[in-house]
């Protein structure tokens, strides 16, 4: 790891953030916040915690005990709080906390906080300069709701809604997902880029806002091919083979795929053919990209690099073929990015345990800050595990209140 001596802090060092989120989105955002330096405090129902405790896989430990591997992964570097929203003692402390806090996150979808007592507009009472960031299925704020705000949303609904499904599967199959939470983590990205432009703002202002965070226009923005490709033919792209050529071809390897990306230069394919030793395809003009459709590419050409690259491990395929001029990729699992020679050396990869004394392996936020201080990687915190060290500090709790709430089971 680089050594920190003489170097600056992480940007949000100072920066509060109180973290009423669960399950990915919110607490994908909060994490990022967190690796920047902030204070997050997350704030979970008393006993079980935030619903993304429960998730599994779960990581076992003695006694019975046993961590979420998906809470792990996203919630490293900060503190934990439990209140019972719906106890006005609770929520009183948590207003208490939002005087003297910079930020509240919610995921809780569309006026959850605000029928507690606890949007917006009440929040601004106690702190003008607070910035509300809520992620929600498809927004909420006044004057941008529309037909769907009310609709609940989750990672597979968001992903359909916004465009990826249509274009991500076979060509003769149904539209499929991303494999993984994209339609929770996009969105989690953004929020956190919008909490810090809104500071900004504060900054300059000294008022604070809502920044209102619909994780369905966050998937449709990253449509930055289909939506163009729209606007300028009048077509959907879909999944026709043909929409897929220019952009990458998977191949078959002794251990696995590699995926070819860029192959419509004649001239690759040119020096392609003898390399893979198939010289009497290049006076073939269909070998060369000419005039064929996409389905000529499945039917012909993949199969006769395959008939060189399953011979070959993925590795050595994805070098070969960079050396004569294409753009490779090593189709990787998660073995292979935990192991990944180019994710270490760029401090990727960290170890903030497991929350049981174990070693638990994670992929940090990619922001490379390289005059500041590492981020830190401290391990995610039980349920309520901060709770004397907050409610008794800006919560304004004594000891006695909190011993008489906890014995209540509100806190």
């Amino acid at each position: 790891m680089p050594d920190n001596a003489n170097k600056l802090p992480l940007p949000l060092e100072g920066i509060r953030v109180l973290d009423v989120t669960h399950i990915v989105a919110g607490p994908f955002c909060s994490v990022v916040l967190a690796d920047m330096g902030a204070e997050v405090i997350k704030v979970e129902r008393p006993g079980t915690g935030e619903r993304g405790r429960s998730n599994g896989p779960f990581v076992e430990g003695p006694n019975g005990f046993r961590s979420s591997a998906r809470f792990l992964g996203i919630n490293r570097n900060k503190k934990s709080i439990s209140l019972e929203l719906r106890d006005p003692r609770c929520k009183e402390t948590l207003l208490t906390m939002v005087k003297v806090s910079d930020v509240l996150l919610d995921n809780f979808g569309p006026g959850a906080l605000e029928r507690l007592g606890l949007g917006y507009e009440a929040l601004k009472e106690v702190n003008p300069g607070i910035i509300y960031a809520s992620i929600t299925g498809y927004g909420d704020s006044d004057g941008l709701r529309g037909p769907y705000s009310d609709w609940p949303a989750n990672n597979p609904s968001v992903q359909g809604m916004g465009g990826w499904m249509e274009v991500t599967g076979a060509p003769d199959g149904p539209p499929q997902m991303v494999g993984d939470n994209m339609g929770d983590s996009v969105p989690g990205v953004w929020a956190a880029l919008g909490v810090v432009l809104a500071l900004e703002t504060r900054r300059k202002t000294g008022q604070g806002q809502h920044v209102d965070m619909a994780m369905y226009d966050c998937m449709a923005a990253h449509t930055t091919s289909s939506m163009p490709y729209y606007q300028a033919v009048g077509e959907n792209t879909g999944r026709a083979r043909e929409n897929m050529i220019s952009a990458q071809i998977t191949l078959k390897t002794s251990d696995g795929y590699v995926v070819l990306a860029g192959a419509g230069a004649e001239e690759k394919w040119v020096a392609l053919w003898p390399f893979v030793g198939k010289a009497e395809l290049a006076q073939d003009p269909r070998y060369l990209g000419r005039d064929i459709s996409g389905q000529f590419y499945y039917d012909n050409i993949v199969p006769a690099i395959e008939e060189w690259s399953q011979h070959l491990s993925k590795r050595e395929v994805a070098k070969q073929l960079t050396d004569i001029g294409f753009s490779m990729g090593v189709v990787q699992n998660q073995a292979d990015l935990d192991q990944c020679p180019q994710l270490i050396a760029r401090n990727m990869i960290v170890d903030a345990g497991d929350m049981l004394g174990g070693s638990f392996r994670m992929v940090r936020t990619p922001i490379q800050l390289t005059a500041c201080v590492d981020p830190p990687a401290v391990t995610p915190p039980l349920v309520g595990q901060h709770n004397q060290e907050v409610l008794c500090g800006i919560g304004g709790l004594t000891l006695e209140e909190l011993d008489l709430l906890q014995a209540e089971g509100v806190v």
